[in-house]
């Protein structure tokens, strides 16, 4: 088992390496390559409209009762930045016959309860000549990754080395997870069911393909009829499940955090049935395929992620594992992967694909399909007078939570204060009602610059605190919808008893107070903890059918925030002895739980579909580094 109390000097000693950076200022920073070359400080706030997300063109509508698409990644570049700063290149996902629909958090995909979406997905990072276009950011070849050099045989393997690798220029390997999906194995995304692009020049000896990818084809092909092309792949999401905000993103094995933070994720959008409220409860209207320029939205997706950029609109992420801390010697003499860095907050806040943007807002109510999409950053917003305001600052107005990663809640939640963990999601309505013209009120984090574990130090106020503005302007209608108190939310069907209770375990491995792999796995019968890699046997096998209870029992000193795929649980409790009730925004059914560092957290979920699916944290950089378990339902 790992030693706690080493854990616990690892993690003093990454805070307190982040505290010093933090006083000593950007500058200090910069000289020691902890951050890009852009000033966050320097950056204007609120001078550019919030981009609202548009919607995804089908490529054939319902054909069959099917809607079809195909969404290609592409490498583009855009005004991420305020307009007098440079662009960014970026990747993101876009309708393959219209180019100008490729965007970074990129088209919504509208569906509608129990009507199935097709989408093929299209590797084409490729480049006017069809070369494959190499990595934005720097990928560690050390960790168990996809790893298309080591051809058929070493594919989805931890590759050895006779001296310290470089970043990995080769083909990028995609595949893409629609996030909170009740789907079929073979179109869940699987991490080693990847795909480089159909590019020319792929060197000799590469895999191009993972290793589930030719069975889940051919498991695709023989339920729907149809086979999977080169560089592509073809997906089918049912739809059966309740009304609810969900995401796609990539889930490549190993390179999720990098291939995320380039761009990769949108809005999954599912509409109707009884989990529903009819037309014109809540605010509305929301984007819609053909909108004319111009038109108001009264519901609006709203994804908060971190970013730094260098002085030329180019993205930073760490290039080198010296920028979190001083842990060596890195492989093969050492234990240490020599790029992958243990978390990473950036040092700008990013909204909907631009740094602090403004929403001139009506005085009424809005509905917000807020998601956190930081690779690891925990966010605790409130909405505020003076984005400057000494933390914890005064609330100016509540946040009403009506939903969360499942869907609607119970009853509505009145909140003072919205946490949310990476990959979570929350329906909130915010009431401008009565506000006069003229009046600025800004959406703040408190969430802290450095890993959360429960207490913390809230984030800089003059940069990654602040997240967006509202400018409140002229009423142009009646608001004809339901103020939030008096909402009637729809009924939740209980899971049911449990058939089985597990216990899992959250673990960290250290060597010099230094982290090496983050762990998931199973708890023994005298309370420690067994954790395993990511290719040890599979431990957690479902019934099909069966109602189950997952215990994770977190012996580091963090949060993860733990995401399980094709399910929606419920939260039992948290805890020392797992019996505290979930928050009131937790309630309902969710995908993604934060597991405090301590404490039992524990959900309750049935397992209905028969496949192969993961289970792991959704702190982008533990994923990759091991901090993720297969798991199989019959």
């Amino acid at each position: 088992m790992v030693d706690r109390r080493r854990i616990l000097q690892a993690t003093a000693a990454v805070g307190a390496a982040t505290v010093i950076s933090q006083r000593a200022g950007w500058a200090w920073a910069v000289e020691r390559g902890r951050a890009g070359t852009l000033d966050p400080a320097t950056i204007p706030k609120y001078t550019t409209p919030l981009a609202v997300p548009s919607v995804m063109p089908p490529a054939h509508r319902g054909e069959g009762g099917v809607a079809r698409y195909l969404i290609g990644i592409r490498q583009f570049r855009q005004q991420i930045l305020p307009s007098d700063l440079p662009e960014t290149t970026v990747w993101g996902y876009g309708d393959v016959s219209r180019p100008g629909t490729f965007r970074t958090p990129s088209d919504t995909i509208e569906a509608h309860v129990d009507r199935p979406v097709r989408v093929t997905w299209v590797n084409d990072l490729v480049d006017s000549y069809g070369d494959f276009r190499p990595h934005l950011l720097p990928v560690d070849p050390t960790l168990h990754w996809a790893n298309p050099p080591g051809g058929d045989a070493g594919r989805d393997s931890r590759p050895t080395f006779t001296s310290t690798p470089g970043p990995y220029r080769g083909p990028v390997p995609l595949i893409t997870h629609l996030h909170g999906g009740h789907t079929h194995e073979e179109s869940d995304g699987y991490p080693e069911a990847w795909y480089l692009p159909k590019a020319r020049n792929i060197p000799a000896g590469y895999a191009t393909v993972g290793t589930f990818y030719d069975e889940f084809g051919a498991e695709f092909e023989q339920r729907n009829g149809v086979a999977w092309k080169p560089g592509t792949a073809t997906f089918q999401y049912t739809n059966d499940q309740r009304a609810s905000t969900l995401w796609y993103h990539d889930h490549t094995l190993g390179v999720t955090r990098v291939n995320v933070y380039a761009g990769l994720a949108g809005f999954y959008l599912l509409r109707g049935g009884k989990s529903d409220l009819p037309p014109g409860v809540l605010p509305g209207p929301a984007p819609q395929l053909g909108d004319k320029p111009g038109t108001r939205y009264y519901e609006i997706p709203v994804v908060v992620q971190d970013r730094s950029f260098n002085a030329d609109g180019s993205l930073f992420y760490p290039a080198s594992r010296a920028f979190a801390d001083d842990a060596g010697p890195y492989i093969p003499e050492g234990p240490f992967p020599p790029i992958w860095n243990p978390e990473f907050f950036a040092d700008t806040i990013m909204v909907n694909g631009n740094t602090w943007p403004d929403l001139e807002v009506e005085p009424r109510r809005y509905r917000l399909r807020l998601l956190n999409g930081c690779n690891g950053r925990v966010l605790i917003m409130k909405v505020a007078t003076d984005p400057l305001a000494p933390r914890p600052a005064p609330v100016a107005l509540p946040i009403w939570q009506i939903g969360n990663d499942g869907g609607f809640l119970p009853k509505p939640a009145k909140l003072q204060e919205l946490r949310m963990g990476p990959a979570e999601r929350a329906d909130v309505i915010v009431d401008f009602t009565g506000l006069r013209e003229g009046t600025e009120l800004y959406l703040i984090n408190e969430g802290p610059d450095e890993p959360y574990n429960g207490t913390f130090n809230p984030s800089d106020p003059a940069t990654t605190g602040q997240v967006m503005r509202f400018t409140v302007g002229r009423l142009t209608g009646k608001d004809r919808s339901t103020p939030p108190e008096d909402l009637d939310l729809p009924f939740i069907k209980p899971i049911g008893p449990a058939d089985n209770t597990r216990r899992l375990s959250l673990d960290e491995e250290l060597g010099h107070e230094q982290s090496i792999e983050l762990l998931l796995g199973t708890v023994d019968e005298h309370g420690h903890a067994m954790p395993m890699h990511w290719d040890h046997p599979i431990t957690e096998d479902p019934k099909l059918n069966a109602t189950e209870i997952w215990e994770l029992h977190n012996f580091s000193v963090d949060a993860h925030p733990i995401h399980l795929h094709l399910v929606q649980f419920e939260i039992l409790g948290r805890g020392v002895d797992g019996k505290t009730p979930p928050e009131p925004g937790e309630r309902g059914t969710k995908d993604t739980v934060i597991a405090l560092p301590g404490e039992i957290t524990r959900v309750k979920a049935k397992f209905d579909l028969a496949g192969q699916y993961v289970w792991h944290c959704h702190l982008l950089e533990h994923e990759d580094n091991e901090m993720m378990r297969p798991y199989r339902v019959g």
